[in-house]
């Protein structure tokens, strides 16, 4: 049988290695993996955690065919949305098997103050399911759009799912795939037999502006609120 100050002292020095250990352990620099998740997660999450004004800024630039680079300006935002709520079926049923989250949607007026631009970012759990998603929008045969959004009392107030002459399925990058629809701020449906209408097809480019900072990973901080390292 040991002494009881032996023993004491197996017992104290066990505890200071494991208490080294455990120190080296939350004191060590995050492994590349770690930062690599750190970063995936903190994307992920930006759909919940930025600001609504940050997601959709108060303007977005698009270039036209003819005439140049121009601006539009910001009307409205709407709340974070369903999928079934923001897509129309066609599009809610190409990427609900893959775990769409939400739909973000905000609407925009051209330069011109005549066409209404509503643009939308739909959440996924990962990568993996947007990129998905997108292909499975691919897939479909006819229309599969982002549903218009209007705001009362302002120049959109009239813009619905029936003045809607161009859409996009624009892009995915990261967990998310953007989408816009283009139409007459006025509401006039599109002119019969003519397909695309007469707008210009700038779809793509508004889309893109929203989804590029929304989904390009950002320097990982891990001291600062909202990273997981």
């Amino acid at each position: 049988m040991l002494p009881a100050g032996l023993v004491a002292a197996i017992c104290l020095t066990a505890v200071v290695v494991a208490g080294v250990r455990i120190t080296g352990e939350l004191t060590r620099a995050p492994h590349p993996a770690e930062l690599r998740q750190a970063s995936v997660l903190e994307v992920a999450r930006r759909w919940q955690t930025w600001s609504a004004g940050k997601i959709f800024p108060a303007t977005v630039g698009y270039t036209l065919e003819e005439g140049g680079p121009e601006t539009a300006r910001l009307v409205g935002i709407g709340t974070a949305a369903s999928c079934d709520t923001g897509l129309d079926p066609a599009a809610a049923g190409a990427v609900r098997p893959y775990g769409c989250r939400a739909v973000l949607r905000a609407t925009y007026l051209d330069q011109s103050q005549g066409s209404a631009m509503t643009v939308g970012v739909a959440a996924f759990p990962d990568e993996r399911s947007a990129a998905q998603a997108k292909n499975g929008l691919r897939s479909v045969k006819g229309p599969a759009r982002l549903r218009a959004l209007a705001f009362p009392d302002s120049a959109v107030a009239r813009f619905a799912d029936s003045a809607v002459q161009r859409s996009a399925a624009a892009a995915q990058s990261g967990p998310y795939v953007a989408f816009a629809v283009i139409g007459y701020a006025d509401g006039r449906p599109p002119p019969p037999n003519r397909q695309g209408g007469l707008l210009p097809d700038v779809a793509d480019d508004l889309a893109k502006a929203v989804l590029t900072p929304l989904a390009t990973p950002a320097r990982v901080d891990c001291v600062q609120p909202g990273w997981s390292c």
